[in-house]
């Protein structure tokens, strides 16, 4: 992905596009095309401490000055209460990601280029700088800003006592007590220690967010590298958490992190540029677990962890389209190893301690993966072995019942909490006001519940097992014509009261499942519905706006945003089941076009937001402005799953 100055042609204009690299422990960098910090979360070295958990924002930025021929030349790009104080954007000719961002710097004779990578398994960053200096003698001069907290906070002068220690080629810098200290070196040029302070660095995304904006960083010093007339001067600065790679080797790493991508995409075995693309952004999310070590999924950059339900919806499209199969056999044998109590852990805490477990569906997606691992792998041994103790274990507490009100009722359909608790994916909630209330039975617990039942006998069919509950998918299904609204679509919830009509997304997965309860003609009246009032470009409206209710934009404090999550909001990761669904009811070469021409704008997606990457979600309203994080793991995975399986792929 290319950009020229028409990408900045603004400061506003040049923050609406971020770069994210990541290390596969839950540690990343990231920042804006301009190089100005607008978030808490940027930074160019975030720790992951405990993989992938307890995340630490170490080195915030890495501003360059140039000094050429008796010019002045600021590089740095910085929001302070003053507005934008530095415009070092100006200087800025081209950035590329591929997929790695890559800066090229044009001032006056001096062309510079520097590239920003992190080794994969390291807690480190990599910033490779390329400079011809096709004039007189010049001196580039780098001043790092420096942090040592977590990355959900803001830090004030004052607060950290930081201490520095020279090594060879830079400083050791210590901040906290018990956090690793910030190894900070280069391979070309001299360290000068001059403890200084940054006042007031204004984050204008946290701002728009109702967040506290502001962050002061301590200035420890400054590298100052010479840049011989006439030649080109190749050095590298490395940072890292503790201990680090030699920033001799930065040209090695490159290499070796350059041929690992690229080993991944051969791998999956895909063509198609798109698919491709997909592949490479997939890999962000595949990280590795310290305790126990396992692989998992981080649901999403920057700021979410690894949540069970992410994990279990992202898990076909990260690692089985992408041929990660042992990924994805230890993230089964790892989230199952922690059911309690029939249920899957929702969220492991970014603190440590024990999982959280409010969560009903993300069990019954424990099934749809197990299902889905079988049908790319034919693993039947771990199946057998480890995932059908499991899924018998989870169906029994189901039917038993278990916490949060969590049971299967008289009908067969499951119901689950009570007024003032949120256990569907649709679980905003602030304070005690509860923004979706979906107590009840949820339209798409029960279709996933459906599906969860007819996996389980398919299973144990194939085992040669008895199947413990005979006649159990029949009774499901009668009773799921509860949900049939008169007009052609489903209920969002059925309670013993009442019938919430809501035209919502829920509904499709009663048709994208691939054990669905409905009849054919019922399934394509659904996915009707479901394009003329929620689909759009990237993804489908949480509610359809002819409801009252909906909410177009997603802006504001935490809650204004809250209150249109799931009121209106587009979520890019729905176009997945979407797109299946609408398969499932026109499987002829029309309409796998027109699944194309559903996924399509997600390739130009790539070159906004986060680049490289899927945006969580988007404006309800035109134009569907990205907002939410700016790379999501079931949105990149149910976007690749969907074009892999429902338009490359020959039925």
């Amino acid at each position: 992905m290319h950009f020229g100055k028409e990408a900045w042609r603004t400061f506003e204009r040049g923050c609406e596009r971020e770069w994210l690299v990541t290390n596969g422990i839950g540690g990343f960098a990231a920042g804006t095309l301009v190089g100005a910090n607008t978030r808490r979360y940027h930074g160019l070295l975030v720790a992951a401490l405990n993989p992938p958990l307890r995340r630490f924002l170490l080195l915030a930025k890495l501003d360059e000055r140039l000094e050429a021929e008796g010019l002045y030349y600021n590089l740095a790009t910085n929001c302070t209460a003053g507005g934008v104080t530095e415009s070092g954007f100006v200087h800025l000719q081209r950035a590329v990601v591929d997929p790695f961002p890559e800066f090229t710097y044009s001032c006056g004779h001096v062309l510079l280029r520097k590239l920003v990578f992190m080794p994969s398994g390291t807690n480190a960053v990599v910033v490779l700088y390329r400079i011809y200096n096709g004039g007189g003698r010049a001196r580039l001069v780098l001043v790092p800003l420096v942090n040592c907290r977590d990355y959900h906070g803001n830090t004030y002068r004052g607060e950290i006592e930081f201490h520095q220690e020279p090594v060879a080629g830079g400083v050791r810098i210590t901040g906290r007590e018990g956090i690793p200290p910030l190894l900070l070196r280069s391979s070309a040029g001299q360290y000068f220690s001059h403890p200084d302070w940054f006042y007031g660095m204004r984050y204008p995304a946290e701002e728009e967010r109702g967040l506290n904006p502001w962050e002061d960083h301590f200035l420890p010093g400054r590298f100052e590298v010479e840049l011989p007339a006439g030649e080109e001067t190749v050095f590298a600065v490395v940072a890292a958490a503790g201990a680090g790679p030699e920033p001799g080797a930065a040209e090695k790493l490159l290499i070796k992190e350059r041929r690992r991508l690229g080993r991944l995409v051969r791998a999956a075995g895909l063509r198609d540029p798109f698919a491709r693309a997909l592949v490479r952004a997939s890999d962000a999310f595949v990280v590795r677990r310290r305790e126990p070590d396992s692989a998992t999924v981080l649901a999403g950059y920057p700021w979410f962890t690894d949540w069970g339900r992410d994990t279990m919806i992202a898990l076909p499209g990260l690692t089985l389209v992408t041929g990660r199969y042992a990924a994805a056999r230890e993230m089964l044998a790892f989230f199952g190893a922690h059911v309690k109590d029939g249920l899957l852990p929702n969220l492991f805490p970014d603190g440590g301690g024990e999982p959280l477990y409010n969560t009903v569906d993300a069990a019954l997606w424990y099934f749809q993966a197990v299902y889905k691992y079988l049908q790319y792998t034919e693993d039947e041994e771990f199946v057998f072995r480890t995932a059908l103790p499991v899924l018998d274990a989870i169906l029994k507490r189901y039917i038993e019942g278990t916490h949060f009100g969590i049971r299967m009722e008289e009908d067969g359909l499951i119901t689950a909490g009570h007024p003032g608790v949120q256990l569907t994916w649709m679980d905003a909630k602030v304070d005690d006001w509860v923004v979706t209330p979906r107590h009840g039975k949820a339209v798409e617990i029960n279709a996933l519940w459906y599906n969860a039942v007819c996996i389980l006998e398919k299973l144990c069919a194939r085992f040669k097992t008895a199947f413990p509950y005979p006649g159990l998918p029949e009774r499901i299904r009668r009773g799921f014509a509860a949900f049939w609204h008169p007009d052609g679509y489903l209920y969002d919830v059925v309670r013993e009261e009442c019938r919430d009509a809501s035209v919502r997304p829920n509904q499709v997965f009663a048709v994208s499942l691939p054990y669905s309860p409905l009849s054919l003609e019922q399934g394509r009246a659904v996915v009707g519905r479901v394009e003329a009032e929620l689909y759009t470009p990237y993804g489908l409206r949480s509610l359809s706006p002819q409801d009252p209710a909906y909410e177009g934009r997603y802006c504001g404090d935490r809650r204004s945003r809250d209150a249109a999550y799931h009121q209106g909001t587009v979520w890019s990761w729905l176009i997945g089941p979407f797109v299946t669904a609408y398969r499932r009811v026109h499987r002829t070469e029309a309409g796998r076009e027109r699944a194309r021409a559903f996924l399509l704008p997600f390739l130009d997606h790539l070159g906004d937001h986060g680049v490289g990457y899927v945006s969580e979600i988007f404006d309800g309203d035109e134009p569907h402005w990205p907002r939410g994080c700016i790379a999501q793991a079931w949105g990149v995975a149910e976007v690749l799953r969907a074009y892999v399986e429902e338009v490359l792929r020959e039925d």
